[in-house]
């Protein structure tokens, strides 16, 4: 087994950021081309279509990361975390608190429901099964991010991964979406990080946060 450099850990981070970037391929360039329509134009169908091959795509991706950084270089990405005490539950609240705050006024109302309305129920389902697999790959970005700026700067409090995070996936939605959406996922990514060593660098606790973070 390999011991791991901090270089190591930051490919492993880029190499979930790049696994995002499939569905940009998928959406911009295969799918047009076989749907003969524009990403905008598509039916129910052929989003559900999308949806699912991007999940299977992400789904692939996440276990060939964890897979790899479990048996090259001996981390479990399932292993337990620090122990965390009241308070920083407190701050993850205030975190959750905010995160629904900036979402509803972005919104002008709660996104859940706004998106059931606007899709139904059929294309709701596959839209958040989707934002499952997304939030995986976002997790992995900043997990590996903050081990490998941990290796090399020796702090373990600061959220090194959440501003990869923001660099990475925020920065890219200034490019995919509009400038608004950009500033709050990247706002969204610090936040993420920093949620990742409040809950003490345990995913299992992490993850069902950042999903709510994430979809509400």
């Amino acid at each position: 087994m390999k011991k791991a450099s901090g270089w190591n850990y930051l490919l492993l981070s880029l190499l979930a950021f790049a696994g995002l970037g499939l569905e940009a391929i998928l959406a911009f360039a295969v799918e047009p081309a076989i749907y003969g329509a524009p990403l905008g134009e598509w039916s129910t169908l052929q989003n559900i279509l999308h949806w699912s091959a991007t999940c299977l795509l992400w789904g692939l991706t996440a276990v060939a990361i964890i897979a790899v950084a479990k048996k090259r270089y001996g981390f479990d990405l399932l292993a337990r975390g620090d122990k965390i005490g009241a308070w920083q539950w407190a701050l993850v609240g205030v975190l959750v608190a905010f995160s629904l705050l900036v979402s509803y006024i972005d919104w002008n109302g709660f996104k859940v429901v706004i998106e059931f309305r606007a899709n139904g129920l059929l294309k709701f389902i596959f839209q958040y099964i989707y934002y499952l697999f997304e939030t995986v790959l976002v997790m992995l970005i900043l997990v590996f991010a903050q081990l490998a700026f941990e290796k090399w700067f020796k702090n373990r409090y600061i959220p090194y991964g959440g501003i990869i995070l923001a660099l990475t996936w925020g920065l890219a939605h200034f490019f995919t979406k509009d400038f608004t959406t950009g500033v709050i996922t990247m706002v969204s990514g610090l936040a993420f990080g920093s949620v990742y060593l409040l809950t003490g660098r345990d995913v299992r606790r992490c993850y069902p946060v950042m999903l709510v973070m994430f979809v509400l």
